[in-house]
């Protein structure tokens, strides 16, 4: 979802181990700068590929796999406390942002396929079948109890699993008292403590629509998350106009508001994940309106312009280069 990047990292006391592995559809790094070792990188992929298999879409044994592919009339289901943890969470920004980020969203999300050899525009017959089945209020969560109001409703969590898969990475390497790590769930960054000298942890905000080495400022943190959600990272051009993932579950079309980038600091990346999505969606005033009724969040966003807007207090999370 997100497309920022780890930039100058070097350890004072020894060199950073790192594993990488192909989940969630993207390339997950985890990094130890000080504590842990290979086996406890490795419990963290096997930890990161568990929640894969419990909140996927595709998945076929997955949770979500099996509730979006019930039986007519079948509405109730017990669920992990993790899968229940992940939907309340989702269902919340859901409420939050009235409805423009909405976790179920899979029967439009599924019409457009940004990873295919020829993408294309699905027709507007399609949309406008599948619109009336996205509603975030016919899924209740209650303890591990999902209820759907009808067979219609389908859930897509690909806006808010990475962050939350992100958050109990970290719980899992402090519990391996693991002092400084970042955590990289495919551009959804995640820091553990600061670095090993002391100084913050460097995150590159990439350039949108530019290489992954070209950056428009880099944000200096500890023990922080930072996401970003735009217009350039799934996405297709045809016919002059640019098609992105960021879908507005009231047309089923891509968000056109203005901006090409939001990106989030907060402490979880549950939060980053879900927000940079639902900033994005409310556009840059109801955005920054939203973000900065709530503690401890910042928000940069990027209009189409190329110029750079901050929350209050996010301008000073930026290095000087």
């Amino acid at each position: 979802m997100s497309t920022t990047w780890l930039t100058g990292c070097k350890a004072a006391s020894r060199e950073p181990i790192s594993r990488s592995s192909f989940l969630l559809n993207t390339f997950v790094t985890v990094t130890l700068y000080s504590g842990g070792d290979e086996e406890v990188l490795e419990g963290a992929m096997d930890l990161c590929a568990w929640y894969e298999g419990l909140l996927s879409k595709t998945i076929e044994t997955s949770e979500i796999y099996q509730m979006n592919h019930r039986k007519p009339g079948e509405r109730e289901f017990t669920v992990s406390e993790e899968t229940a943890e992940v939907l309340k969470k989702g269902l919340e920004y859901s409420a939050l942002s009235e409805g423009a980020f909405d976790i179920t969203i899979e029967p439009l999300s599924s019409l457009w396929d940004f990873n295919a050899e020829d993408p294309k525009v699905p027709s507007e017959e399609e949309i406008q079948e599948a619109l009336p089945r996205v509603g975030y209020k016919n899924v209740s969560v209650s303890g591990n109890q999902v209820v759907f109001a009808n067979d219609e409703t389908t859930i897509d969590l690909g806006a808010i699993a990475k962050g939350y898969i992100a958050d109990r990475i970290k719980d899992y390497l402090k519990e391996e008292k693991v002092e400084s790590a970042v955590i990289n769930l495919g551009g959804n960054v995640l820091c553990l403590g600061e670095r090993p000298d002391g100084t913050p942890f460097q995150i590159g905000l990439q350039k949108p629509f530019a290489s992954h080495t070209e950056t428009v400022g880099v944000v200096g943190v500890r023990d922080l998350s930072v996401v970003s959600s735009g217009v350039y990272e799934r996405h297709f051009i045809k016919d002059g106009v640019n098609y992105h993932h960021i879908l507005d579950p009231s047309t089923g079309y891509p968000y056109e508001n203005g901006l090409v980038q939001v990106t989030i600091l907060s402490p979880l990346s549950v939060d980053g994940d879900g927000l940079s999505t639902t900033a994005f969606a409310l556009g840059l005033e109801k955005g920054t309106e939203l973000l900065e009724s709530m503690e401890d969040v910042y928000g940069i966003f990027i209009t189409e312009d190329g110029e750079l807007h901050f929350t209050e207090g996010a301008e000073d999370f930026i290095l000087a280069q």
